[in-house]
């Protein structure tokens, strides 16, 4: 076939189909009109649906669904749906109070006396230093103190006499004075000797032995006061305008699965991690008992109040230049609502709009609808008729 007989059949083809969609499909009339065809052009391919939908002879033809009737359409309820009413995370768990303790001085051990496990008091002796020197120097200070006293008194016994001035009489009570300082340091050296508990707490296990020689940075044991435990995790960003310092927690250890142990927001950080997008949360959990240990892993869960949004199918959906969009249903009228989306799960998105609980949205047939169209609900006859005869049996 020559090539200007395939322009010309192409052409024809090409024609028959825009008229025929200029007959069928809504809207086509709108379309045309936009690409700036004129109006008796636009007239020509695409009839009014009044034009189209009656016949020469006056007969009209008017379905349901079809040209000129109400556009059959299926709707779902809306439902109202709560969300950001409870967060779950994970966090680790602190004793509240935690201390590696150390000696004040170096030397050799010469007692250990509390074992792994083992409840302390605060102030309590744990372990002792070799003090023989310190003893020596705080009883040979004690000794300086006494005499100095002694001199002290016998001047001022004699100062009514006239025996001794007043400036000696000052000497030996500067002399005094020292030899208490002395004896102070003398005795807080012996007692520096004896290594005790900060506070009372439960100790870990013990890495030194008599006998052997530490430092002021020898770890003699690790004391942890876990009659409360701290377990620090990280919310959402979302969440933390309802975080509050106070507010109730519960947790569950990983470790003991089926208890659950309550506490409270004991702190919450100053600021949003940029990486993560989250904060960082403090709880203190009640251990009335002493089950939890400090380092173990929870599963930590706040309620809240929460937020309620229509939720609606997600076929339900329409999207525009403006925006997303659903097609509500009422007293046999199409009303176009803007929305936005909030959340969207598998069987159901939530939405932020102008809708109540139980709107008809329409979810299928939506291709024809305009706002302020006749729709007939498909299967709304036969819900009004059941229960009718429910009634009549």
């Amino acid at each position: 076939m020559r090539l200007w007989k395939q322009f010309v059949v192409s052409l024809a083809v090409v024609c028959a189909g825009v008229l025929v969609w200029g007959r069928l499909a809504p809207g086509a009339g709108d379309t045309l009109k936009g690409a700036g065809l004129p109006d008796g052009l636009v007239a020509a391919i695409a009839p009014a649906t009044g034009d189209a939908g009656t016949k020469p002879n006056g007969q009209g033809r008017r379905q349901s669904g079809g040209f000129g009737g109400p556009t059959l359409v299926v709707t779902k309820p809306v439902q109202l749906t709560l969300v950001n009413d409870r967060l779950n995370a994970i966090g680790d768990g602190a004793a509240i109070r935690s201390v590696v303790v150390t000696p004040y001085s170096t030397g050799n051990l010469t007692d250990v006396f509390v074992k792994s496990g083992d409840r302390v008091a605060q102030g309590q002796v744990i372990a002792r230093l070799d003090n023989d020197e310190q003893k020596i120097a705080a009883d040979q200070a004690r000794l300086t103190r006494d005499r100095a006293a002694d001199k002290l008194k016998r001047y001022e016994n004699l100062q009514a006499a006239a025996a001794v001035t007043e400036v000696a009489i000052q000497d030996a009570r500067d002399e005094l004075k020292a030899s208490e300082l002395a004896l102070q340091k003398a005795e807080l050296d012996l007692s520096r000797r004896d290594i005790t508990a900060p506070w009372a707490g439960i100790v870990g296990i013990i890495s030194v032995n008599p006998g052997d020689y530490v430092t002021t940075s020898s770890e003699i044991a690790r004391i942890d006061d876990r009659s409360d435990i701290l377990v620090d995790f990280w919310v959402p960003e979302r969440f933390v305008p309802k975080i509050r310092i106070g507010g109730p927690v519960s947790a569950t250890a990983i470790a003991r699965p089926g208890e659950t142990f309550t506490g409270s927001v004991e702190a919450v950080d100053n600021r949003i991690d940029p990486a993560s997008r989250t904060l960082r949360v403090r709880a203190r959990i009640d251990n009335p008992q002493d089950v939890l240990r400090a380092g173990m892993s929870f599963s930590v869960t706040m309620h809240f109040e929460g937020d309620r949004f229509p939720s609606v199918d997600p076929l339900a959906l329409q999207w525009s230049a403006d925006g997303s969009y659903v097609w509500r249903v009422a007293e046999g009228k199409a009303e176009r609502i803007p929305v936005r989306i909030v959340q969207r799960n598998p069987d159901k998105v939530l939405v932020d709009a102008k809708l109540a609980e139980n709107d008809e949205v329409a979810t299928e047939g939506l291709q024809r609808l305009r706002d302020g169209s006749d729709v007939k609900v498909l299967g709304a006859a036969n819900e009004q008729r059941q229960p009718a005869a429910a009634e009549g049996t």
